[in-house]
Parts: C-alpha cells; structure tokens; sequence
C-alpha cells in the first residue's frame, strides 16, 4: 500500500512496510513515537518538488477547492501502478477524484488518518534531501502566497468594508432615533415647552447637556448651539413652564444619555465621511450615478460589488423590492418599479408619472457604471458623468412633453412634440373669427342634439329591455307559483286518500 502525503515542498508517496500494524487505528501512534520506529512502519518511495511558490500555491488552491492538480496526476501515473498498488489519501473526494482520472483505486479510513497524521509528526526525518529550515521556509512561503491568493487583497478594491459601514450606519441611525426620543420623552417631564421650540434632535441634547435645570436657563449661554430667536424663546419658557420638579440625580442621569447621544452623532458623521471616500474611491461611476448610500445600500444588497456588476438591468431597477414583485406575480397584480434606486436623486426629480420610467433608463445607467467599476482598469469617473448628462436629458424630455425613442447606441430615432410651437399659429383675423363663432356654434349645437337624441335613444332601450326582464321575471314567479300550489293540491288529495283508506279499514274492523 501506498500513502499520499502533501507537503509545502512537493508531493510525496511513503510505501507501508506493514500492513498488519494498520489493523489497530488506536496503537498507530505509538509506532511514530521516534524516528527510528517509524522508519521501520514507512518509507519513502517517490517525491516530487515543486518548481516555483506559484506550483506550490496552484496545488494547494486545487487541494482546497477539491480539483486534481495536473502535476498530481502525472506524478500519480509515473509512480503508482494501478494493478497493483493501493492508495491511502486523507481526503476522500480527493481519492473519487484520483480514481476517475488516473483509474488508481484510492482508500480511506480511521486508520490512514492516523498513519497520516503520524507521518506529519515524524516528517523531517522520513523526508531525505530536505533539511529543517528549508521546510520551514517553505512552510512560510506557502502560508503567505495562500492566503494572499485567497484573499485576493487590494487596497483599492476591498466592498466589503462599504457593506459592513453602510449596515452600521443604518443601525446609528436607529439608535440615534430611539435614544433622541427618549431624551425628549424623559426631560419633558421638566421642561415640556422646550420640545415645541427646538426641533433637531442634536441641538436638543445638547442644550439639555449645557443647561440642565430649567431654572438655569436664563444664566446659561447657548448662542454656540442656538439661533438668538430660538436661544430667547427657550429661556422665555423656561420662566413660565408648567414641568414637574426633578433631583439633581434625575438631571444627571438625563444628561448622561445626552453624552451618548453626542457622541454617536459625532462617530455617525466620521462613518458617513469614511464611507463616502471609500465609495469614491471603490465605485466612482456609480457613485456619480445613484449617490454614494443608495450605492453602498446597492452593493450591500447584491453582496458585493462584482455580483451587481453581474445583475442586468431590469434586476437592478428592482433590487430592494424582491417582497413586492413575488406578491405581485403571486396575485397577478402590477409589479414594481423600482427599489433601492427609489431614493436617487434623479428619481426624487421626477414627477410620479415620470419615476417609472426614469428609474428604467437610470437602473441601465447604474449596471453599466457597476461593471465599469468591477471590472475596468481606470481610476476615476469614467462613465459616469456621461450617463448622469443623458438621464437628465431624459428627464427634461420627459417634463417638456416630449417623447424620444432612444436606439440602442443612445441616439435618438425619432421625435414627436406634443406641444406646437407659437410660430406656427396663423395669424389673428377678425372676419374670419365671427364667422367660426357662428359655426362652431351650429357645430356645437347639431352635438349636443345628436347627445340628446342619443341619450334618449339608449334611455327608450333601457326602459324596453326594464320591461322584458319584469315581463319574464313575472312569468317566471307565476310558473313557480302554479308549480307550488299543484303540489300543495296534490298533497292534499294524498292526505284526503288516506283518510278515506283509515275510515273504511276501521269500518270493516267493527262490523267483522
């Protein structure tokens, strides 16, 4: 039997010496204790070294992505003779995988993962012609140019930093939310009136933070975080406000939530910051198209950056609404427009008649801004722009009243106008008006007689077809009356039978 052992160095084939040791799964480790006891169980047959960190890093991606590297395989056919030999892998896909193309019948159970796993430990002495610290280092090259390859590290192109950041600046946003109205709910108690005056949630906290009691107010100056109308309105209030009195530990405490508050207001503005350089730095096209949150809400939502650049079009318009667009085809109702790409601003200019269609030409726009990020070799607003000017253009079309069927290099194909210009009026002629007054009055006239005589011709058949549906409605409730009193006549004449048939039974009765 022969075992297959992977190392940062090359491929490596050990032969077992005894099989009979393989039996027990639990002893084997004792045979690898020393050096020596495990030259004895196994010895090595063939070795093949890698030319380069690259063959070593191809072998070990294959390995991990369950493939048959190429220089496994011819290793395996010079060295393994299928008729005979036996193969002891570690991974049993891997041996489905060497059995198809080889044709090496492969083994794997407890006892090669410990004859394995024993092989590891002793593997400087079983390995000839390589030293300690040249496995080292190869362990260490090994490791880096994996995991560089694994991870596909760039410092310009990394989305998954605008996923994480833009989820964290939803979840601030609620936090913030919830945390403002709890502030505004617990020091209204106190000072009710001032909610009514100030209404940005920051500035709120912020006073409450600066002037804590009520009674401070007119001592305390807030022209650093007030205007001076709302700064006098507030310490007017205060002097004639209907609150409750509250302790020195309750306005701490207030103002200790006040200080959360702050503070994540502040981290929200450097995380909005981050995000916006990290957009324009990862996604510039789409970034010029759609703005930088319904971009990273876009990536984030795909998953990544190079997935949106894989979604067409008509995905895109409906990214976000995927709730929306299976009830709708469930119920057979109309599908939606849009989702994500609702909130652009292009979209937010348009009229509501008009969003449908421009979030149509936009989402195109915005896939092909997406892949120009994904997988174009230029830095920089390329595209963008360009695509940004025609989606305008449209819009403007659209709100002038004109209607442009767009081919598919973007140029236009023809062009209706709703609205004729003033130019082409004719000129103003006064016999000529008096006398188109007289006949479209006539005009008007004839119309309205023709609507009367029309209007009455469908009321006379209304009311005819009125009759024949009464007429048969009444001939239907006659027939079902005689039906019910033929019934009732026929009951009758059984019941008045019978009573005929009991009185002459009980006559005879009597006389016999």
């Amino acid at each position: 039997m022969l075992v297959l052992f992977e190392t940062s160095a090359g491929y490596a084939l050990f032969k077992v010496l005894d099989k009979g040791k393989l039996k027990k799964a639990d002893d084997i480790w004792k045979e690898f204790e020393s050096p020596d006891s495990a030259a004895k169980l196994v010895k090595l047959k063939a070795f093949s070294k890698f030319e380069d960190t690259d063959a070593a890093v191809a072998a070990a991606s294959a390995i991990c992505d369950g493939a048959l590297d190429k220089a496994l395989a011819k290793f395996l056919k010079k060295s393994v003779d299928g008729e005979k030999d036996k193969l002891a892998v570690i991974d049993k896909a891997l041996g489905g995988l060497i059995k198809e193309k080889t044709g090496i019948k492969c083994v794997h159970d407890n006892s090669i993962s410990e004859l394995i796993r024993g092989i590891r430990s002793q593997m400087d002495s079983l390995l000839v012609g390589i030293s300690k610290e040249d496995s080292r280092a190869f362990k260490l090259g090994l490791s880096h140019s994996l995991g560089r390859y694994k991870l596909k590290f760039s410092p310009d192109k990394v989305d998954v930093m605008i996923i994480q950041a833009i989820a964290l600046l939803d979840e601030l946003d609620k936090e913030l939310n919830t945390y403002c109205m709890r502030v505004r709910e617990w020091y209204g108690w106190h000072f009710p009136e001032m909610g009514k005056i100030i209404a940005d949630q920051q500035q709120y906290a912020k006073v409450v933070k600066k002037m804590g009691m009520r009674q401070k107010a007119s001592d305390t100056d807030m022209s650093d975080i007030l205007e001076e109308d709302t700064e006098t309105d507030v310490k007017a209030a205060a002097e004639v406000s209907m609150g409750t009195e509250i302790s020195e530990e309750d306005i701490d405490n207030i103002q200790d939530l006040c200080d959360q508050v702050i503070s994540i207001a502040t981290y929200r503005t450097q995380l909005w910051d981050y995000l916006r350089n990290r957009m324009n730095a990862i996604a510039p096209n789409l970034t010029c198209m759609v703005g930088e949150l319904v971009g990273a809400r876009l990536i984030a939502h795909a998953g990544s950056l190079m997935s949106l650049a894989k979604h067409p079009a008509s995905t895109v318009q409906i990214l976000g609404a995927e709730k929306a667009l299976f009830r709708a085809l469930k119920t057979k109702h109309d599908t939606p427009k849009y989702g994500l790409i609702y909130h652009a601003s292009l979209v937010g200019q348009a009229a509501p008649k008009h969003k449908g269609k421009i979030s149509r030409v936009l989402a195109a726009k915005t896939s092909l801004s997406a892949r120009m990020d994904a997988l174009g070799d230029t830095e920089g607003v390329t595209i963008g722009a360009e695509h940004y000017a025609k989606v305008e253009q449209r819009l403007r079309e659209l709100e002038g009243g004109v209607t442009k069927s767009l081919s598919g290099s973007g140029k236009s194909a023809s062009t209706q106008k709703k609205l004729t210009s003033a130019a082409s009026t004719p000129a103003y002629n006064e016999g000529a008006d008096v006398a188109m007054t007289v006949k479209s009055e006539d005009a008007g006239e004839k119309k309205k007689k023709k609507r009367k005589l029309g209007e009455d011709g469908d009321a006379k058949k209304d009311t005819k077809k009125k009759k024949k549906k009464k007429t048969e409605d009444g001939e239907e409730k006659k027939e079902k009356k005689k039906k019910k009193t033929d019934k009732k006549e026929k009951k009758e004449k059984k019941e008045k039978k019978e009573k005929k048939e009991k009185k002459s039974t009980k006559k005879k009765k009597k006389e016999a």
